[in-house]
């Protein structure tokens, strides 16, 4: 009954969203209190959407709610086998807790400049030529945004505690839906659920691990982290998240987990195993291809200036980029101002038929075959291939624990 109720509301909510078109938010949501906030809420010039999100006509499954019986009854009558130990899913939050964004506003590239900071880092999704930012500063808040992208719909996922960023596609088996905190952790991540079955997912993974939906599995979309000034520039036509209209009230640009990325520390009611070949808060970049699984530290991958790191995924050469100026959200009492992890894009280093040969430039990077000048985001900027871009390789930043806990067998650094 619970999942029928909040079902309802939901098909009523995405009805009033769509006659209020473009009135403003409520700004009735409850108010976090953090101390040291910083940022500001200028409101800039709202980007009105083009994209009308048509409701599925296919129905969900029918079911018990995992969400209502979490975390202890999903290993009863009625549930499919769970696919984790249920036993290690702790609870961190209430459902909803940590609210989802379910009605995104965006402003332009010049109105977000007034209150984002050079080095804050961003989440970027860009899907048939619609490019969208979306601070991390308002994720640290909300962990999930549902979104339409390209007339593709969305789930921009950010899990603090992982410092991990994966979008996934919300149409599940034909019905379109929308995605919520759980409250719950497993390996000391976010797990998600889904608005009209109440199964329950992994976010690290986009599985389904309990409920009806057992065993699907969502599509995942690239949506690296980016330092905001390299986005301003790579983007400038591209649209941003607008702080000021999230429908909630938040110390937005305040960090609530001051102190966490300390690569001494140890990770929030994390009961797995790593392995000793990196430490748990290791920053890592992740990427799996053609079922083989890599990661890289940071420290293998970064250095004073850009960086640009060859090596292979399998059978495939893939290049890794890095450059300054992207800031930890999770250092200090701000989102901004951190300590420098930089930004990192990874691509195949080949355009058409063309091998490349990349290496790093005082200010980006640049391909010796041709000399061409190139950015973090895989577009050459100056020289032969000036408009071109580079097949990015989806990956991850995120820590070691979170990594090696969903891919045991991973190489690291190269072996």
């Amino acid at each position: 009954m619970k999942r029928q109720i909040r079902y309802i509301a939901a098909v009523a909510a995405f009805g009033l969203s769509a006659a209020a078109c473009g009135a403003g938010s409520d700004q009735s949501g409850p108010v976090a209190t953090v101390s040291d906030a910083v940022g500001t809420t200028t409101v800039g010039e709202e980007i009105t959407s083009t994209t009308t999100e048509v409701p599925s006509t296919v129905l969900p499954p029918e079911g018990l709610s995992a969400l209502d019986a979490a975390p202890n009854g999903l290993s009863g009558i009625g549930f499919p086998e769970p696919l984790i130990d249920t036993d290690r899913l702790l609870q961190g939050q209430v459902p909803d807790g940590i609210p989802a964004v379910d009605e995104p506003r965006f402003i332009d590239v010049t109105s977000a400049d007034e209150w984002l900071t050079d080095d804050e880092a961003v989440v970027v999704v860009a899907i048939n030529g619609d490019v969208r930012a979306y601070p991390v500063q308002i994720l640290i808040w909300h962990e999930i945004i549902n979104d339409t992208v390209g007339d593709v719909p969305v789930a921009i996922t950010y899990c603090p505690l992982c410092n991990s960023a994966v979008t996934y596609q919300r149409t599940v088996d034909g019905q379109l839906t929308t995605f919520g905190t759980s409250g719950l952790l497993f390996n000391s991540a976010l797990v998600m659920y889904d608005r009209a079955t109440e199964s329950l997912w992994t976010h690290f993974d986009g599985k389904a691990v309990a409920g009806v939906r057992t065993g699907t599995q969502l599509q995942p979309i690239s949506s690296p982290l980016l330092a905001w000034a390299d986005f301003k520039t790579g983007s400038p036509d591209g649209t941003v998240l607008d702080v000021a209209r999230t429908g909630y009230e938040r110390p937005y640009g305040s960090n609530p987990y001051v102190g966490y990325d300390d690569i001494v520390a140890f990770p929030f009611l994390f009961d797995g195993r790593v392995d000793d070949r990196a430490a748990e808060m290791q920053r890592v970049v992740g990427v799996n291809l053609d079922g083989v699984s890599a990661a890289w530290t940071l420290e293998a991958i970064s250095g004073s200036g850009p960086t640009a790191t060859a090596d292979s995924v399998g059978d495939t050469p893939v290049v890794i980029l890095w450059k300054p100026g992207q800031s930890s959200a999770l250092d200090i009492a701000g989102v901004a101002g951190g300590r420098d992890v930089g930004s990192v894009g990874v691509f195949r280093p080949e355009i058409g038929d063309r091998k490349l040969t990349f290496e790093a430039a005082d200010d980006g990077f640049q391909d010796v075959e041709t000399g061409s000048s190139w950015n973090v985001l895989g577009q050459a900027v100056a020289g032969e291939l000036t408009g071109e871009s580079l097949e990015r390789i989806a990956h991850l930043d995120t820590f070691w624990f979170a990594w090696l806990s969903y891919n045991p067998g991973t190489n690291l650094d190269g072996v």
